[in-house]
């Protein structure tokens, strides 16, 4: 995963798709890539189009816990017989390369979704756009929710570059919405737009949103609302039917209907105790800027990441008034706790511990902290996966 599945051309997924008898063609798709703020939008758009009676193909990365969580139907994730026999037709076929595991995976929903004669499928980037696995559908939308610093050695070493990438997920004349994002990038996405004859929408037309209820906590998530209600109209535009009654039933529902867990999840309140699976700069800086808001007492920040982030530049977005537990987490690309030590003794000479296992650092956070403080567990969907 991460780089080592990052393929410098689409030639695999074309492959794969023509020995899966092109599903990609067979189904309706919306498009979604963004640097944060995908997986919000992916699934709360499955959760409405759900309640609107509409049969919802969902894919998203990474899962949590269960593998199958990447590939939904109306929440119901695949079931173990489909994947078991999706293996074996790749491992028998007479593919003359060795897909990646992402590859795999996109070929197995695509094929299920298909299958399944969904309505719709909601299509979540893994990584970038233009090159990422995915970009072989052929939706009936595109969306790219925003744009920061994120995996630069393959998508480019700044916004600009990163723009480009993800501006690869447009299609001729086919509507593209976007984001909040900085002013400077959006006459990349006009440009890109203009070449493919694509209409764009912008969240930011939204001049007064009605005021629907969303269970999603923090500022950044009211961006993410904005989209996916500006993608509402141009849905409706495309021959579907949601209705304002419709949306906010997706949106009390969004759990239930998708499986939706991790963005500012608070899963006790005394003390309140929040996971949250932000891992960049700008989503951690967001996650952060909301949690501070709601504390009342001392934040204790259980926090773990993979070897491949800008760890320094993150660890600088965090309060210096806070008690902090670094921690290694279980999958292989984990951070070394001795790296990250060494970073964070940069920052901070008090008030830090370090830890091999998340579960450990979370008790002792909770022996430590009192009724009016805020544990907030932080830093990867890998570290996260360890607790559930």
């Amino acid at each position: 995963m991460g780089a080592k599945a990052f393929k410098p051309t689409l030639t695999n997924s074309w492959k794969i798709m023509e020995l899966l008898d092109s599903p990609q063609k067979k189904v309706k798709c919306i498009h979604v890539a963004g640097s944060n703020g995908k997986g919000s939008t992916c699934s709360m758009l499955a959760s409405i189009l759900t309640e609107s009676g509409y049969k919802v193909g969902l894919f998203t990365s990474p899962h949590i816990k269960d593998f199958r969580e990447r590939i939904r139907i109306n929440g119901e994730q695949i079931s173990e017989q489909n994947v078991i026999d999706f293996i074996y037709k790749i491992k028998q076929s007479p593919l003359d390369f060795e897909p990646s595991f992402f590859e795999i995976t996109f070929g197995m929903a695509m094929e299920y979704f298909a299958n399944e004669n969904c309505d719709v499928c909601i299509i979540e980037t893994g990584l970038g756009g233009r090159l990422d696995a995915t970009n072989v559908v052929e939706p009936i939308m595109s969306i790219i929710t925003n744009i920061s610093l994120e995996h630069t050695a393959m998508l480019g070493n700044t916004l600009e570059e990163i723009s480009f990438e993800k501006g690869g997920i447009i299609k001729p004349n086919i509507p593209v919405i976007l984001g909040e994002m900085e002013p400077q990038l959006y006459p990349i996405f006009k440009e890109l737009a203009s070449k493919n004859n694509s209409t764009i929408h912008y969240s930011s037309e939204l001049e007064n949103p009605k005021n629907f209820n969303s269970p999603l906590l923090g500022n950044y998530q009211k961006e993410n609302l904005r989209t996916v209600l500006k993608s509402c109209e141009v849905i409706n535009a495309c021959g579907f039917e949601l209705n304002d009654e419709l949306i906010q039933k997706g949106l009390d529902n969004l759990s239930r209907n998708t499986g939706f867990f991790g963005r500012l999840q608070v899963t006790s309140t005394s003390p309140i105790t929040i996971f949250d699976v932000s891992h960049n700069p700008a989503g951690i800086f967001a996650s952060m800027e909301s949690i501070q808001k709601l504390n009342n007492g001392r934040l204790h920040i259980i926090y773990g990441t993979s070897a491949d982030k800008d760890v320094l530049s993150i660890l600088q977005l965090f309060p210096k008034d806070a008690n902090y537990y670094f921690t290694e987490f279980s999958n292989d690309r984990s951070i070394n706790i001795d790296l990250l030590k060494s970073y964070s003794e940069q920052i901070w000479k008090t008030n830090c511990k370090f830890f091999t296992d998340p579960n450990i650092a979370l008790a002792d956070a909770q022996l430590h902290a009192n009724h009016e403080d805020t544990i907030v567990v932080i830093g990867s969907f890998f570290l996260i996966s360890d607790f559930f």
